[in-house]
């Protein structure tokens, strides 16, 4: 019988401590105000140059205003479910927008390039490119906000006001 309740309490102690670890974990996680792992709000975004589809220069020096900038990948579910919510988004607001689309080969990036293209200016770009590094996104989708300052002023499609 003895045995039965040391076993009820070292399970208790070992669920407890389980609890007070998953907590610490939760508490930690929050801190992480980073999109994506990209550049975290309130941070400005590196220098970049690159061409969207229709020849035109996109560098940072030319965001002059707030500008909505989401990045995907062809082949990511969760990025096919946000393109059309960044679509409308994009269509919405009154200022500008830029996609930027992830792709090892140009083929691959028509189609989400083609359903862009109404509602951003799209740049197609390759692993690592420049847009990518400025942002610093290790991870697709990420969308962010960021000001005429080059600040990121939000790092969450909803968390973007509409006008």
């Amino acid at each position: 019988m003895q045995y039965l309740v040391a076993a009820v309490v070292l399970l208790g102690v070992l669920s407890l401590l389980n609890l007070a670890l998953t907590a610490g974990l939760i508490r930690r996680l929050r801190q992480f105000d980073a999109p994506a792992g990209g550049v975290p709000v309130g941070h400005p975004v590196g220098d970049f140059a690159a061409q969207d589809t229709e020849g035109r220069p996109v560098a940072r020096e030319l965001l002059t205003g707030p500008t909505l900038v989401g990045f995907f990948t062809p082949g990511c579910e969760p990025c096919e479910d946000l393109l059309p919510r960044f679509v409308a988004r994009a269509g919405a607001l009154p200022h500008d927008c830029l996609a930027v689309v992830h792709a090892v080969r140009a083929e691959d990036a028509e189609g989400y390039a083609a359903r862009l293209a109404g509602a951003a200016r799209v740049v197609v770009e390759g692993p690592g490119g420049p847009v990518q590094r400025a942002f610093q996104v290790a991870a697709f989708p990420a969308v962010f906000l960021v000001g005429g300052d080059g600040t990121v002023l939000a790092g969450d499609l909803d968390a973007i006001p509409v006008a």
